[in-house]
Parts: structure tokens; sequence; C-alpha cells
């Protein structure tokens, strides 16, 4: 595919983000609905937001497969130390993830059930693991690996490191520092309160107590649980600025001698 028409989709699959984000954290605030990304996706589903929907897909489904790439090739360039690994790794999984997101979105676009909750798949997904000989390890190293996650979120957020991804004209731009670093921080927040979940369920070999993330929003406090959705509405903010200003790793730097940045 053309070099521009891959950075498109990309770029599309940043917005989609965004736009998913924005749904958790408006509904959280303005409906008193605490969601996780599936419940955003099937409040999408409906009326006219659906044709928004379709875009998302599309989005959902480039920007996993993006990940994936721009993991394989480092093309942010973390290193092939321990530390540049773990960070490569950690976007592989969120490719994952947001294909994850595709494959429900299309579901409901195709007119599949509408039936959802990240505590419902936390709580299914640890039910299995449980089951497993060694569940219980993997459940108890998925805790350990959301902690990471949180805590380089929060890292993220303080260092401001993810400015460097953004080309010039929005990397100086205050607005935008505070923005990603209050969604980040708001982000990290919410993977801890998930991992805290998780191993409690491990722990206590109760799937029943793991959660997701309209779990660890219900979980807080309605004054900081309101702080928090807004924060993950300016992630959502954030994402859209990724979507125009983010440096797009060119898939073609695969290739011996080519730059690992289109531009």
């Amino acid at each position: 595919m053309h070099r521009g028409k891959l950075e498109l989709l990309t770029r599309l699959g940043f917005a989609a983000r965004g736009f998913m984000y924005i749904v958790i954290g408006w509904l959280a605030l303005k409906a008193g609905r605490a969601e996780d990304a599936k419940g955003a996706l099937e409040y999408l589903s409906h009326g006219a937001s659906k044709p928004l929907l379709h875009v998302m897909a599309v989005g959902f489904l480039s920007y996993g497969l993006w990940r994936l790439a721009n993991s394989w090739i480092d093309g942010d360039r973390h290193g092939s130390d321990s530390k540049g690994k773990a960070v490569r790794i950690g976007g592989a999984f969120s490719g994952l993830i947001h294909l994850g997101f595709f494959y429900y979105a299309a579901r409901l676009i195709l007119g599949g059930d509408g039936s959802h909750g990240g505590g419902d798949s936390a709580r299914d997904g640890t039910a299995t693991a449980l089951s497993l000989p060694g569940g219980w390890t993997l459940v108890i190293a998925a805790s350990i690996c959301l902690v990471g996650v949180g805590g380089f979120q929060l890292i993220k957020a303080a260092r401001a490191s993810f400015l460097k991804h953004l080309d010039g004209r929005a990397a100086g731009a205050g607005w935008v520092k505070l923005t990603g670093r209050i969604g980040y921080a708001s982000r990290g927040i919410v993977f801890l309160i998930i991992a805290w979940f998780i191993g409690r369920a491990a722990w206590h070999e109760r799937a029943s107590e793991a959660g997701g993330m309209a779990e660890a929003l219900s979980s807080l406090p309605q004054a900081f649980q309101l702080i928090v959705a807004a924060g993950l509405m300016l992630f959502g903010l954030f994402s859209l600025v990724e979507a125009r200003h983010r440096q797009i790793a060119d898939p073609a730097s695969m290739l011996p001698g080519k730059s690992a940045l289109g531009r």
C-alpha cells in the first residue's frame, strides 16, 4: 500500500482511540455511566453515531496493525535493551487490544448482540486463566504487567515524554503538554486500579473480584471519579492531536538502510 494511504489509516486509528476515550469520559461526566471501551462502542452503535462507529472500526484495525508493526521494527527507537523491549512488547499488546476493539465494533456493525462489560470481560478472562494449570501464576503475572503499564503511563505524564513523538508545532504548545499529562495520568490511575482488582482476584482465587475500566471508575469516590473521567476525555483530545501531529513510523523502514520515520 502507498505510504500516504498507510499514514492516513494510522492517523485514523489515533482519532478512533481519541473518540472512544472521549465517549467514555463523557458518559461518566454527563450520564453518570461508568463504561469501558466496549460500552463506549456499544453506545455509538445506535442512532446517528453509528456511521462514526464504521469509521472507528477501520481506525482500530489500522491502528492495531500499525502498533504491531511499529513494535516489531522499533519505529519509535526504543532500542533493544531490556527497557526498550518491555516498551515494545507493551506496544504490541496495545495493538492486539485495538484489534479486539475492531472485532467488537465490526460485530456491532453487523448486528451482533450488544452485550458488553469491561468487568464481565475481565472476570471471564480471569476465570478462564484460573481454570488452567498454573493459572494463578498467569493472573498474577497479568496483574504485575498492568502495574507496569499503569506506572509507565504515570512516568510519561510526569516527564511529558509523549511530546517527542509529535512534530515541533504541537510539541511546543503548552496546552498539548498539559492535556497529555492529565490524560496519561488518568489512564495510569485506571490501569493501576484494574491491576489491583486482578491481583486481588488471583490472591483469593475468585474471578468475580476482577474488574475492568468500568469497575475501576465505579470504585472511585464520586468527586475523584469525575476528575479521572475528565482526564480520560483529555486523553481522547490528546489522541486527536496525535492523529494530526504524530510522527508515524514508515513500514519501509523494515528494509535495510531505510529511515524508521516517514518524516
